[in-house]
């Protein structure tokens, strides 16, 4: 197992990230947010786009996942979806870097197994699955032999988006078939939900929302104020 990976064993990963018209999205405050992490126990970040991470590497000495988000009319794909992405992110600083593994068509007509394989011989870093499915983790580690695989895209894809909690039985068949490392992400917002996770067999777990996400925490409180009610009302 990668060396980088292994320290993220029985740990939490913090996804610092913010939508790209918050006021959160801003080199330091991305920054802040994962000086914090780091400081209070988390054993990595995950962090999106070359300039966030640029400016994180600076900040912590914890490992960078690095990813891409690049939206386009063009693929569903929107998670590291191409090969040139990837390279920004390494050359950035990214110590990993986590793509969509998942079969959906991507931009450019890239193929994954090209993307993979670039990345292997060309940037050398290792490489993380976003999957949805337990067939795409299977897929992920076995043939294309990533180094670590997450539940991150299970929920956000048309046949898992009937998933709205925690896929912890995802993660529990995918931790029972494979040899490499199982991370559970995605909509984890409680202590009860990481403990759950690693009692499924998760190796470790990505939070986010529920640590950093300040504009949903700010709009859950509002929505149960009485002026909130009011307004609705009228």
């Amino acid at each position: 197992m990668n060396r980088t990976i292994e320290n993220w064993r029985g740990g939490l990963i913090v996804s610092c990230q913010a939508p790209a018209n918050s006021p959160l999205a801003k080199r330091e405050i991305i920054a802040a947010f994962t000086e914090i992490a780091e400081q209070n126990g988390a054993v990595g970040v995950r962090i999106d786009s070359p300039e966030h991470i640029s400016a994180v590497k600076k900040t912590v000495e914890i490992p960078v996942l690095g990813i891409y988000k690049i939206i386009s009319n063009a693929s569903e794909v929107y998670i590291t979806p191409i090969f040139a992405a990837a390279r920004e992110i390494s050359e950035a600083g990214a110590d990993i870097i986590a793509i969509d593994a998942t079969l959906r068509p991507r931009p450019r007509g890239e193929k994954l197994e090209d993307i993979v394989n670039l990345i292997r011989n060309e940037l050398k870093k290792p490489l993380t699955a976003d999957v949805a499915t337990f067939e795409e983790g299977v897929d992920a580690a076995e043939i294309l032999g990533f180094d670590a695989v997450f539940t991150t895209l299970s929920g956000y894809t048309n046949d898992t988006k009937h998933i709205v909690k925690p896929d912890f039985d995802l993660v529990e068949k995918l931790a029972a078939r494979l040899s490499v490392p199982v991370v559970c992400e995605g909509r984890l917002s409680s202590a009860a939900d990481v403990k759950r996770a690693f009692d499924c067999g998760a190796f470790a777990v990505v939070v986010g929302n529920a640590i950093t996400g300040i504009e949903q925490l700010v709009q859950n409180f509002v929505s149960a104020t009485p002026s909130k009610t009011i307004a609705q009302k009228s």
